[in-house]
């Protein structure tokens, strides 16, 4: 028997029952008010009927579902609530405005979870424990469950999606005269038709859910709220195929709610923006946060003519002025993804832009890996995922080795972005290119984020988010950052893990891809370089992985934490991400450094340039779904001939790498190699001399000093990292010492990572 889901305990629970309705695009209607930190509106929901009862994925892959149904027993039960005013007597945009005026200056009167203290709307109507079963054996309501926290929900109605004119042609059905079941099916068979439009369609159905989204109201809908969801119903409905399938709601942000942080940017104006936060965006808007629920978005968001509105979108938006002091922004996606994804930053950023005298970018040719026949068949192949405007079908994409890009940050740092980024995101981006093929997202935008931003950098369709950290110190971090966010495009966005728990997928790519992209992004590198400097670099991770293992627990060290049960969902859905609220797991980088060395192994097994051509054909096979651990590693397996196995097995792999704790036993046995590396030999030699000075300057005068002067050799700023974290472990550095360190490689203008 299950145990109920306590919401304060380390796993983050997923409840929306997806496998009963299935979002497919969200319109979001917003006004963010920087004066009480609220981000306000209406976002309208498109759904078709989940697949409850289907046993494989679209890829044809199994598709594990336990027997009990987690929802009801994972839910914090609420009284449902009756919103008072009738929406269907007034128009759509009537409604906004009324909505958002309350959302900025009229006084709240929900309580902490966003219910409405009136007695009389919930009189007579069942709690959520009486309308629980959502496959209804008893006749009972259907339940709808989104993900939602930290949200005061104002109202939920049906949207008449039947009033949009010229809407009928969709279905090529005549409106019925009246209001009644058939008057229902047609609106749900209108919603059906629209998100299934052909790819080749995706503005004419951009323009009908603009539509639809404006469209009547046709009743209010029940709902409740509780810690972690939003439940919604419609009287007298019992099935998934007749509960309605566009649906508006009112919404309010709050000003202490987790997915987003009100602040300040480093010149003192006020700023908003998601944090990645391990509640993902469900403190943002309604949704479906399981990865399972892969849709488009479209969103419209006002806020104050001083301030810039950033967002994971397709076009590079430009305002619109509604009123004196107000701009409007509009964005869009049409490659379906999961909700986690969306990002947002509203800020006074700058744009830095290119000084026209620059020179453009050239290739690095002699890392391009030339397409083979093998390569062409893949990419003009028919793609696997749902349909959607896929760049890997577009020729001119496919072309495309540095997609548009942008750069924004605050007014004061805009001089620090001219000296190194702006130069290396082309770099970076013919990098990524040569090594992986075509770019999954049509351009990127690169904002500055805060100085509280609590990592290095985080990607998102279309945009990262770079910490004021990788500016200062050369081109290095902020080489090797960007390479690493850019690598998210193909892992992690284009190619998403099924199971959350399975992060390594996104992170273990990313770092190794890291070192890959950043070799290529530098221009003259010979090869014994590349493999110098990627040796270093793996030390240097070594020892993080081993302090990290010999410091946390051992739950956390496990890359498959779920194990054979990776994948599987509740009956409706539902379903929890293990250790996804453990406060010790942000701070931790097992995922990425274990993920790292599996797929540093399997290289040296295959051999690097075959490794990548099997890389470019697993994201050619897999891009626009979700996998798990096993799909990469049949892959591989499949095109290592068998003499260079040895051994290795899907299984073998799990048991060794993802499935137990502690370091890997393979990696046990390189672990001491990487110190005969000629770089690594180099810093233990300064390491030497540094200990000797120190010893020579705690006994002798300082007359003697200026006598025994040594050369200290110049180093890059891995080996620095590598120096100073060995002179470390000495018992005792002299204050003679520290100040010559400093002097000697002058730390204070090295980057973060050296500082650090």
């Amino acid at each position: 028997m299950e145990t109920q889901q306590d919401p304060m305990k380390d796993d983050l629970p997923l409840m929306a029952n997806t496998s009963y309705m299935l979002v497919k695009h969200y319109v979001l209607d917003l006004d963010v008010d920087f004066k009480s930190k609220v981000i306000g509106g209406v976002i309208v929901l498109f759904f078709e009927t989940g697949s409850q009862y289907r046993k494989t994925s679209s890829t044809g892959k199994e598709v594990c579902q336990s027997q009990v149904d987690e929802t009801c027993k994972m839910r914090a039960s609420e009284p449902c609530h009756v919103p008072a005013t009738n929406a269907s007597a007034c128009s759509s945009k009537k409604e906004y405005k009324d909505f958002t005026a309350y959302g900025k200056g009229e006084e709240d009167t929900s309580d902490r979870n966003g219910n409405h203290s009136n007695k009389e709307q919930t009189s007579g109507i069942s709690s959520s424990e009486d309308c629980c079963d959502t496959e209804n054996p008893e006749n009972k309501d259907f339940l709808l469950v989104l993900d939602c926290c930290d949200l005061a929900v104002l109202k939920v109605e049906e949207v008449d999606v039947a009033a949009v004119s010229g809407i009928e042609k969709l279905t090529r059905l005549a409106k019925p005269n009246d209001v009644s079941k058939e008057l229902e099916n047609l609106r749900n068979r209108i919603v059906h038709e629209l998100v299934t439009l052909p790819a080749d369609r995706w503005k004419e159905q951009l323009y009908y859910f603009t539509c639809c989204s404006q469209a009547p109201g046709c009743g209010d809908l029940l709902f409740t709220t509780g810690p972690w969801s939003l439940e919604i119903r419609k009287s007298g409905i019992q099935t998934p195929a007749d509960f309605p399938h566009a649906i508006r709601i009112w919404y309010k942000t709050k000003p202490e709610g987790r997915s987003v942080i009100w602040t300040t940017d480093q010149s003192g104006r006020p700023c908003v923006y998601t944090i990645g936060s391990p509640i993902n965006n469900r403190a943002l808007f309604p949704c479906q946060e399981p990865p399972v629920a892969l849709s488009t978005w479209q969103a419209s968001v006002r806020t104050a003519a001083d301030f810039v509105v950033l967002m994971s979108g397709e076009n590079s938006a430009e305002p619109v002025q509604l009123q004196e002091g107000i701009l409007s922004w509009y964005y869009y996606v049409t490659m379906p993804m999961p909700a986690s994804t969306f990002t947002i930053a509203v800020g006074c950023w700058q744009e830095v832009k290119q000084q026209s005298s620059t020179a453009p970018v050239q290739t690095n040719i002699e890392f391009s890996l030339p397409y083979s026949d093998d390569d062409f068949r893949l990419v003009f192949r028919i793609c696997a995922h749902v349909e959607y405007p896929c760049r890997f079908q577009n020729p001119a994409a496919r072309l495309q080795a540095v997609i548009p890009y942008r750069v924004f940050a605050p007014w004061c740092l805009m001089e620090h972005c001219k000296e190194h980024l702006l130069q290396l995101i082309p770099q970076c981006l013919s990098a990524a290119y040569t090594t992986l093929g075509t770019h999954p997202f049509s351009r990127l935008d690169v904002l500055i984020v805060p100085s509280n931003f609590s990592s290095l950098g985080m990607a998102s369709p279309h945009i990262i988010f770079l910490s004021q950290s990788v500016l200062p110190g050369g081109t290095h971090l902020c080489g090797t950052r960007l390479c690493h966010e850019i690598a998210h495009g193909w892992f992690g966005l284009a190619i998403g893990a099924c199971d959350w728990t399975e992060e390594w997928i996104s992170e273990g790519f990313a770092t190794f891809l890291e070192d890959i992209f950043w070799a290529r992004a530098q221009q003259q590198l010979s090869h014994d370089e590349v493999k110098e400097q990627q040796e270093l670099k793996a030390l240097l991770r070594w020892q993080r992985l081993r302090d990290e293992v010999q410091n946390s627990e051992e739950e956390l060290q496990v890359l498959r934490p779920k194990k054979e049960s990776t994948g599987e969902l509740s009956e409706s859905g539902a379903s929890l991400v293990k250790y996804g609220l453990k406060a010790e797991k942000s701070f931790m980088q097992v995922h990425y450094l274990k993920g790292y060395f599996l797929l540093r192994s399997l290289a040296r097994t295959v051999g690097e340039d075959s490794y990548l051509v099997c890389l470019r054909k697993f994201v050619h096979k897999f891009h626009g779904q979700l996998v798990l651990s096993q799909d990469f590693l049949r892959m591989l397996l499949e095109d290592i001939p068998e003499q260079k196995k040895s051994g290795l097995t899907v299984e073998s792999i799990l048991q060794n790498w993802l499935d137990t704790s502690g370091i890997p036993k393979p990696l046990l046995e390189e672990g001491e190699t990487w110190k005969e590396c000629r770089l690594v030999l180099q810093v233990s030699g300064e390491v030497t001399k540094w200990i000797q000075t120190n010893q020579r300057m705690r006994k002798s005068s300082k007359k003697k000093r200026k006598q025994d002067e040594v050369i200290f050799q110049k180093l890059l700023p891995d080996q620095l990292v590598l120096l100073l974290e060995s002179l470390l472990e000495e018992k005792t550095l002299c204050p003679g010492i520290l100040q010559c360190l400093e002097k000697t490689y002058q730390l204070r203008e090295q980057d973060a990572e050296v500082i650090h």
